[in-house]
């Protein structure tokens, strides 16, 4: 689960990681009176919102209130803005990078650091960037803090207020069963100290039963994927044409990908899982259909999930939902001759091979 900008700062004061003052409003009579100049921000859960417009510089009110009544109800790529942060404007002199995070490789938790703030870690050099694991079972330790300061090449009151804050990051991690942390930039201000000028904090959702302040739905998502999500489905919306259901995220994902290298555009994300119960295969229909599609492709590689189940459930959910759209079919896999045999005994022809069944399902889509 990802937090606005807002709500980690608000995690940063509790462990008293310096950040900016601010508020937040959602109405552009909650904004209080000027007295300093202040950065407004679009509260969205994505990166880049200043090269998108999301943020916006106010040194009078009137520039102010023009800059919350511009930005209240916009879109930033995609995703509307309802709350803003505004918060007092930094004297900036140099942007750090500053990240604990998973390393699901060695199962540990990862310090990450680059002199290079302010940009996306994965644009910067790896000469650039400090890793270090850290020993779930020992914690961090001032020694990480020593060799990172070293390679930041910090000087004496610099590395001190660094590594006062990580600790304090660590801990955040640690309590709230992060999956990262990250402070991008770090800045330096005029007056020589260190400010979390932005934060992102995503925490595993598997856990959020032990963190009952966090609401358990993600605002950012649309109604019917949370619908979906309520019945255990991954699903995700789209803005195409052709719906899309697929058995584990891997083979989801690339029906999605062969469906756009050959122009057709998917109108959802549908991984069904892992599963032997017809049931949910007319469930995902349900929800497929809700997204209104005109033409449906199902792409099944049968092990858990036996293809002649997946048939039975096609055959259920059209003569259950009266599916007037073209249905494209691939099963491969388990029972897949079974699989075959039911939906030709229904007039519903399988193909065993992917590409095929997405050059016909995009033709279909073309022609609707």
């Amino acid at each position: 689960m990802n937090l606005y900008e807002y709500q980690g700062k608000e995690i940063f004061r509790k462990f008293q990681i310096p950040v900016p003052d601010g508020y937040v409003v959602s109405s552009p009579s909650e904004v209080k009176s000027y007295t300093s100049p202040v950065v407004v921000k679009s509260q969205v859960l994505i990166g880049g919102r200043g090269k998108s417009g999301g943020i916006k510089f106010a040194k009078d009110q009137a520039t102010l209130g023009n800059a919350v009544k511009e930005l209240l109800g916009s879109k930033v790529r995609g995703l509307t803005v309802s709350k803003l942060l505004i918060e007092q404007m930094l004297d900036i002199r140099k942007e750090f990078y500053l990240s604990i995070t998973l390393n699901r490789t060695e199962r540990k938790p990862m310090l990450i650091a680059s002199v290079a703030g302010g940009v996306e870690i994965e644009s910067v050099p790896e000469t650039e960037i400090f890793r270090k694991s850290i020993d779930p079972i020992v914690g961090y330790s001032d020694f990480i803090g020593r060799q990172l300061t070293k390679f930041m090449k910090f000087d004496a009151q610099l590395a001190k207020q660094l590594r006062a804050i990580l600790p304090k990051l660590y801990q955040v991690f640690e309590k709230y069963d992060c999956e990262l942390v990250e402070i991008n930039p770090l800045v330096l201000n005029g007056d020589g100290k260190l400010i979390a000028a932005d934060s992102k904090v995503i925490i595993d959702s598997d856990s959020l039963y032990r963190h009952q302040e966090f609401p358990k739905e993600d605002p950012e998502r649309t109604p019917l994927e949370l619908e979906a999500q309520s019945k255990g489905y991954s699903f995700v919306e789209l803005e195409g044409v052709i719906g899309v259901i697929a058995n584990g995220a891997g083979l989801t994902m690339a029906t999605l990908d062969a469906l756009l290298l050959h122009k057709g555009k998917p109108r959802n994300f549908l991984d069904l899982g892992g599963t032997d119960s017809t049931d949910i295969v007319v469930e995902a229909f349900d929800l497929v259909l809700k997204a209104n599609p005109k033409v449906i492709l199902v792409n099944i590689f049968g092990g858990v999930t036996k293809c002649d189940t997946v048939a039975a459930g096609i055959v259920e959910a059209k003569k259950k939902y009266g599916i007037k759209q073209q249905l494209v079919v691939r099963l491969s896999g388990v029972r897949e001759t079974e699989g075959r045999e039911i939906l030709k005994q229904n007039g519903i022809v399988a193909f065993s091979e992917m590409m095929p069944a997405v050059e016909k399902v995009v033709s279909f889509a073309g022609g609707a």
